[in-house]
């Protein structure tokens, strides 16, 4: 077997097209989604048991539990799917990938999903050109997905092809005598040998050949098909390398749950293989431990029969070859019953836990941020709304969560104006600043919509009125997200531009944003105690704001006179100035939310 240096360059940019297809597919997802998707999701995985059926229906159907998985892993990066979701939905991958195993089994092919890839790019390039931001969105969507496919079909092309040259495997006949250690051995065979050929069905077929010549008996076969099982996980969690939090999360989770599965098995590993050996033998498919007697027989009283029988020049109606082509069905049979097998008791026990599952990976994969745990709304569900009135109170706390959200993004662009310029962390922290935005702008839509849907049910007066200052605050919260960013724009072109601050002026913008936070931390507590707040806690935020305002005048007043002295550049002097005025508008839109909530008070009063 030849395998050279640009073959492994190959493998290497067949891995990178698969992540970039990966990234590409769920930017479009989180750009295209919306609250439609949403609730479909929400719908197939709305209990542990409708998320196993949708997660098994989706890997028969494209058979790969690979690509399934990695669906999985970009709807969670997307936010559209929660981790517990996402744990039943992979659970029931698992159940489904056996279904791969059976057609194989039973009909000797694979569907091959690639051959679909070109024609879904050209159905999606059109999409790109359109006018509409929702339908260029899906066009992004499909070519991820495409490419996404096309990763996993050229890892398989540019991997070694071991398949063709079992004899590599022809060493591992020293081991198959050493016990249970012997069964560890062909476990660690079956993992390494999954993640490198990136395809649980090719080992399958290689432990097949393996079995075939005699190498290795039907328990090893079993031990490699379980290793295979864990090998199959390294391709979410390459996909999740380039996710957040919570997809690092979910391919976590796909790995624990073949490991602990894995580590059952092996506790009772004989009476296991023969009770699959028993249901081989009982659905009349004959004794799967025949195979290696019988071709070791044929190799020690009849080499030449032996050596023929593997180079395909017997005779098709030979004896020993249709014993041989019985026996290898009998093998692939009970190889397919013991998969299944342990995967559906796997599920059966694993299924009650997925809420043990959910914290044991949350303590795996720490979040470096707090904040990066909240990747979707906390009180608002995506089913079906039962009691419009009662819903009003899970979007008041929901629109709490959302300026809380926002209220961080103030820090982080305070943090931004004191991190050195053109340098990865200044870099880090804006990406981050904008991600804040994307998320802040997703979350505006989804409790908008729900409102809209709540205001849709049979509502008083009094609730409509609450909806209607709701969706006003909602689009005032998010104005300040988007001021935020400015401040954080208004940065990077003070980088672009090689201005520099001096002391006087960080000193001046940082009070400025201290009394920005002061407001905004004024408004959360309004907005955590709508129901009851009072007439002082009103005037204190019109306080705050008047010195916002004065502030602002003085500074700008002040900064004329500091060009004209010389105290720093004229350009330093126009980037200080738009970020005090950012955070004048800032305290604006702060004041539009406590005006918002003034006048719902002074509804109630009357």
């Amino acid at each position: 077997m030849n395998y050279s240096f640009l073959d492994f360059l190959g493998l290497l940019g067949a891995v990178g097209l698969f992540l970039y297809g990966m990234k590409v597919m769920s930017e479009g997802l989180q750009k295209a989604a919306g609250d439609r998707l949403r609730n479909i999701l929400s719908a197939m995985t709305r209990n542990r048991f409708t998320g196993t059926l949708t997660g098994f229906l989706i890997t028969a159907l494209i058979q790969s539990s690979s690509a399934s998985t990695v669906m999985v892993v970009s709807f969670v990066n997307a936010g559209l799917m929660s981790l517990a979701q996402s744990m039943a939905v992979i659970m029931g991958a698992n159940v489904g990938t056996t279904f791969t195993a059976w057609v194989i089994a039973l009909f000797g092919f694979k569907v091959n999903i690639s051959a679909f890839v070109l024609p879904l790019i050209g159905l999606a390039i059109p999409l790109l050109f359109t006018k509409k931001s929702r339908n260029k969105s899906i066009g992004e969507f499909l070519i991820g997905f495409a490419f996404l496919f096309m990763g996993l079909d050229m890892i398989s092309k540019y991997v070694p092809d071991l398949q063709s040259n079992p004899e590599m495997f022809a060493f591992l006949q020293q081991y198959v005598s050493l016990g249970y250690l012997s069964v560890v051995i062909f476990l660690l065979v079956g993992i390494i040998l999954t993640m490198i050929i990136q395809s649980s069905a090719a080992t399958f077929a290689i432990v097949l050949i393996m079995c075939s010549k005699g190498w290795i008996d039907f328990g090893l076969s079993c031990a490699v098909v379980l290793g295979s099982n864990i090998g199959t996980t390294i391709t979410p969690l390459l996909a999740s390398m380039s996710g957040n939090v919570a997809a690092k999360r979910t391919a976590m989770g796909h790995l624990l749950f073949n490991v602990l599965g894995t580590i059952w098995v092996m506790c009772c590993f004989y009476p296991f293989v023969h009770l699959n050996v028993w249901l081989t033998e009982i659905l009349g498919q004959g004794d799967p431990t025949a195979l290696q007697g019988y071709v070791n027989h044929i190799e020690a009283t009849d080499p030449e029969i032996y050596d023929h029988l593997f180079d395909n020049s017997l005779p098709a109606g030979h004896d020993v070859a249709v014993k041989v082509a019985h026996l290898q069905q009998s093998v692939s049979i009970g190889l397919s019953i013991f998969h299944t097998v342990f995967n559906l008791i796997n599920l059966s026990i694993m299924i009650w836990l997925t809420g043990l599952y959910v914290k044991i990976v949350e303590r795996l994969v720490p979040a470096k941020h707090k904040d990066e745990e909240e990747f979707t709304l906390k009180f608002i569900s995506g089913g079906l709304l039962s009691a419009s009135e009662l819903n009003i109170a899970q979007a008041e706390k929901e629109i709490t969560v959302y300026a809380e959200r926002v209220a961080r993004m103030i820090n982080m662009a305070k943090e931004l104006v004191h991190t050195k310029a053109n340098t990865e962390d200044f870099n880090h922290l804006f990406s981050r600043l904008e991600k804040y935005e994307d998320i802040s702008d997703r979350m505006e839509i989804e409790i908008a919509h729900y409102l809209n849907r709540c205001s849709e049910g049979r509502l008083s007066n009094e609730g409509k009125l609450k909806i209607a200052a709701m969706l006003r605050i909602v689009s005032e919260i998010e104005s300040i997200a988007d001021c935020c960013l400015g401040a954080g724009k208004i940065l990077l072109r003070k980088q672009q531009g090689n201005a520099h601050f001096n002391e006087e002026i960080y000193a001046n913008i940082d009070t400025m944003f201290a009394y920005v936070s002061s407001a905004m931390d004024n408004m959360l507590s309004l907005l955590k105690n709508m129901e009851h707040v009072r007439e002082p806690e009103i005037i204190v935020s019109y306080n705050k704001e008047r010195e916002i305002n004065n502030l602002r005048n003085q500074l700008r007043t002040a900064n004329i006179e500091n060009i004209n002295n010389r105290h720093y550049e004229y350009q330093a002097g126009i980037y200080y100035m738009d970020l005090v005025s950012d955070l004048e508008k800032t305290g604006d839109y702060i004041i539009n939310v406590v005006d918002t909530i003034r006048e719902q008070m002074r509804g109630k009063a009357a």
